[in-house]
């Protein structure tokens, strides 16, 4: 069988993943351009592989239609915004996914942004290297209030951590988790009352026809003007347009950005300013997650395969 990789860290920081595959005798083809494939290049591959390992590459109605021997797409990661999941289950393609894989990578991040956002570290670290000297007064992260776009698992954790800074912890989801609400102290209220109320706003939901979107120029009016906006879930959730007026006419204090609806990022005047922080789609990325998001994703590729049910399917 032959298996297409196209995430070029799967297996960067330990070969069990690969090794995995390798003992099955799998005719392996990997990524090797240093980027997401392109259409035409997809459109070539797919052709004649019977599994596919994805990251963030297109797999559209278009791609997934040319796909002749396709049994498995196994997501490297938990977003399926880069899937046509319905022609997929169309054609009895099995769609996986590893939602656990990287959850404390992802809520670590989005804390570490959350700081770097209130005590303008980037900021700091830029001024002392370029050889000046003076001080920069930040904003307290402590007993503020946090909203929580989104309280899966991600979204938990970030709660979690939140609790640590003793932060007053809102949430706004369709589903109610009333356990962890209790456990953590949360309060879940309408998204309304979340923007106008927090201090800092995370986003943890994924990116579909709901939510492409969701926070533009109504909801950034709502958000308080000493307020930060963070997202590292999907980037078409953020009406970028409306993030740019917002930050340039200080409607908000700040913004950090780890996704963005076109990527990789090429142009964008985002950059041009200085109270967002960007950063290139890295915060599911540490050694342990790639590790964790490896190892399951080769194992539901497997698990198809092989003809037994895999522990993470979506479709």
């Amino acid at each position: 069988m032959k298996i297409l990789i196209t995430p070029r860290s799967f297996a960067s920081f330990s070969d069990k993943s690969l090794k995995m595959l390798a003992e099955r005798n799998y005719k392996i083809e990997r990524n090797n351009t240093g980027r997401p494939y392109e259409k035409e290049e997809m459109l070539k591959l797919i052709k004649d592989v019977d599994g596919i390992i994805i990251g963030i590459d297109e797999l559209s109605a278009v791609i997934i239609g040319k796909a002749n021997k396709l049994k498995v797409i196994s997501k490297y990661g938990t977003g399926l915004d880069n899937i046509d999941i319905d022609v997929a289950t169309n054609k009895k393609i099995i769609v996986t996914n590893t939602p656990t894989a990287n959850v404390d990578a992802v809520a670590d991040f989005a804390f570490g942004l959350i700081l770097s956002l209130a005590r303008r570290i980037p900021e700091a670290d830029k001024k002392t290297k370029s050889g000046k000297w003076g001080k920069i007064i930040g904003k307290s992260v402590w007993e503020k209030t946090i909203g929580i776009i989104g309280l899966g698992k991600i979204g938990k954790q970030v709660a979690k951590r939140a609790k640590g800074f003793d932060m007053n912890i809102l949430a706004f989801d369709i589903v109610k988790d009333k356990k962890s609400a209790k456990k953590y102290g949360i309060k879940y209220v309408k998204l309304e009352k979340l923007l106008r109320k927090s201090d800092y706003i995370t986003i943890h939901i994924p990116l579909n026809y709901a939510t492409r979107n969701m926070i533009s120029y109504e909801e950034l009016e709502k958000i308080k003007e000493s307020a930060f906006l963070i997202n590292t879930s999907r980037g078409g959730i953020v009406d970028e347009k409306a993030l740019y007026d917002a930050l340039k006419n200080n409607k908000l204090r700040g913004a950090a950005l780890d996704v963005y609806k076109n990527e990789p990022l090429r142009e964008s005047p985002l950059t041009e300013l200085d109270n967002v922080i960007m950063t290139p789609h890295i915060s599911a990325y540490t050694e342990e997650a790639i590790e964790n998001m490896s190892i399951q994703a080769a194992q539901n590729l497997i698990d198809v395969l092989e003809g037994r049910e895999p522990q993470n399917r979506v479709n």
